[in-house]
């Protein structure tokens, strides 16, 4: 039996327990500007040791999702689809990190948010599926905002965060299209490995002597926060609700991951940000409402 209040009964229904999941994991990941602003060491240090915090964090979930921690599941990352997406996370998550080192908050927020697109391109690329004229048109209103973006930085100094931003959404736009081509292949152990990898790689460069106590804590909260618990709480919400719902949600992170920054550390986006990233969100939430109207198709 379940209690009634008024015509409905207490309790979350399915779909508005995957929105607030989903919402949760958006408001994770909008923190990452915020971190990165708390660190006080070189990136090559933060990435680094963000990565081994997400990579440890990430272990206990694995034991209950995906079919949990069996041999295949681990075998699979010798898959040369599942090295390909090692190769794909551990380069986004460097160039993550570097981008927000080397250019505003809102830079990264905006350009990443064109992925989906760029996704697009590749699975017409790699899979020839054929891309709707909506998705099409959205990419191409997305990659004038982030031409704009990018030229305004060219002698400002902040050139190369703006690639290594565009490096990330690339990156990250083939980790979307790797399970198309190998449905098989589970997520979360290559993005265990990654983490590893990752840390193997850059350690050397970092500094271990600037890792005092803030900083090991920050770097904990950024590893358990943006790199674990949005994602597990991103994957248990979106399989509760249709897809264009999800990835409508999570376009708030656009728009909020600037915002804590501004709010808390007066990082006022540039003008031209401001320009192509209206250009971007705009086109990013008329596509998703309109796959949300045709049901995603």
């Amino acid at each position: 039996m379940s209690l009634q209040t008024g015509t409905r009964p207490l309790g979350f229904s399915e779909h508005e327990k995957g929105v607030i999941l989903v919402v949760a994991a958006t408001l994770a990941w909008s923190a990452s500007g915020v971190y990165s602003r708390l660190l006080t060491t070189d990136a090559w240090t933060a990435i680094a040791w963000r990565s081994l915090f997400g990579g440890l964090f990430l272990l206990i979930p694995s034991f209950f999702l995906e079919g949990g921690m069996s041999k295949r599941q681990w075998r699979s990352v010798l898959h040369p689809s599942g090295l390909t997406m090692i190769a794909c996370q551990t380069v986004s998550q460097a160039c993550f990190i570097g981008a927000l080192y080397t250019t505003s908050v809102a830079n990264v927020a905006v350009i990443y948010a064109t992925a989906p697109f760029i996704a697009a391109l590749l699975g017409w690329l790699l899979l020839r599926e054929r891309a709707a004229r909506r998705t099409m048109a959205a990419g191409g209103v997305c990659l004038l905002g982030v031409i704009i973006i990018v030229a305004s930085s060219i002698g400002g100094g902040t050139g190369l965060g703006d690639l290594l931003a565009l490096g990330m959404t690339a990156s990250f736009a083939m980790i979307i299209v790797i399970p198309r081509i190998s449905p098989g292949v589970p997520s979360l152990p290559p993005t265990i490995v990654s983490a590893f990898l990752t840390l193997a790689i850059f350690a050397p460069f970092g500094s271990v002597g600037s890792l005092d106590l803030h900083n090991w804590i920050v770097l904990a909260a950024f590893g358990a926060t943006n790199f674990s618990i949005a994602l597990v709480l991103f994957l248990a919400g979106a399989r509760r609700m249709p897809p264009a719902k999800a990835a409508l949600i999570g376009t708030l992170e656009i728009v909020l991951t600037p915002m804590w920054v501004w709010l808390l550390f007066a990082e006022r986006p540039p003008a031209a940000t401001f320009a192509g990233g209206t250009l971007i969100l705009a086109a990013v939430v008329w596509h998703t409402l309109v796959e949300a109207r045709r049901g995603g198709h």
